[in-house]
């Protein structure tokens, strides 16, 4: 468990030097990053899962079936990242990087299948075939038909769906995660963004999402930039400058990611100043 516990400290630097990387496309409108954003994201959870264990509150075995996601993600992100295409008009460049999340798979969902903890600290990395994820998702589901109060398994289900493009399925599997997900804000919001990526766009129940998960969470980088990408769509431009501008704060002022952002703040405002206001 010792080499678990190094290699996931390692990808999570491997995370933060995501952060200097350039961005290779400047979006056409309002597009931005979620390098930082899920960097950001990925290493909180982390301080949260130490504090739960700390506290007493996560078991062991949780522990470790919700740290072996974390190492999972991360390691997708990175290898998404290497991957990235070219830059497509807002907001679909938006939905497509905020549908990009890891594929929280592998060592988690086959600790859950096989029942067993050491699974999830092989001797050497162990991967995974399109079949194989198949295999183990599907054994994922059929785990938690018998054990409908897993709330943790169905969000876990919801998110692996999501990763696999599986938007119907994992929408049904984040309804079942039921208060888990009222009460978790990285939960809400990647449920909102199942939901934006299946409608192509953001609705009335989507944007109120995101608005529960902001109340949780004021200064969530995911959370503001949601909103603020959803404002923009609806051309409520005031909106999307007050989210943007918070989440500009949020970021260091001379990184990559902040110029970017500081462009899409520029063109609402050009737009505000022709008179497109609302």
């Amino acid at each position: 468990m010792m080499g678990f516990a190094i290699g996931a400290t390692l990808l999570v630097g491997v995370a933060l030097l995501l952060l200097l990387l350039p961005l290779r496309h400047r979006p056409a409108s309002t597009e931005f990053s979620r390098k930082q954003i899920n960097t950001a994201i990925y290493r909180d959870e982390l301080a949260e899962l130490e504090s739960d264990r700390a506290e007493g509150s996560l078991s062991a075995a949780d522990y470790e079936q919700a740290r072996a996601e974390l190492q999972r993600r991360l390691l997708e992100d990175s290898a998404e990242e290497t991957t990235a295409q070219p830059a497509a008009p807002a907001p679909a460049r938006a939905l497509s990087l905020l549908l990009a999340l890891a594929l929280p798979v592998g060592a988690a969902l086959l600790y859950l299948t096989l029942g067993n903890p050491a699974a999830i600290d092989p001797p050497q990395q162990q991967r995974f075939s399109a079949d194989d994820i198949d295999r183990m998702v599907s054994g994922l589901a059929a785990k938690l038909e018998k054990e409908p109060d897993n709330l943790q398994g169905w969000a876990m289900l919801a998110r692996s769906y999501k990763a696999m493009g599986r938007l119907p399925e994992a929408l049904r599997a984040y309804e079942r995660a039921g208060s888990l997900v009222e009460g978790n804000a990285e939960l809400l919001l990647d449920y909102a963004d199942t939901m934006a990526a299946s409608i192509g766009g953001f609705d009335a129940k989507t944007v109120a999402l995101i608005e529960q998960a902001l109340k949780l969470d004021p200064a969530n980088p995911q959370g503001l930039w949601l909103r603020g990408t959803a404002a923009y769509a609806a051309k409520q431009y005031g909106q999307a400058l007050t989210d943007w501008e918070t989440l500009l704060k949020l970021l260091p002022p001379d990184s990559e990611d902040a110029g970017v952002l500081k462009a899409n703040i520029a063109e609402v405002r050009e737009l505000q100043a022709k008179g497109v206001k609302r």
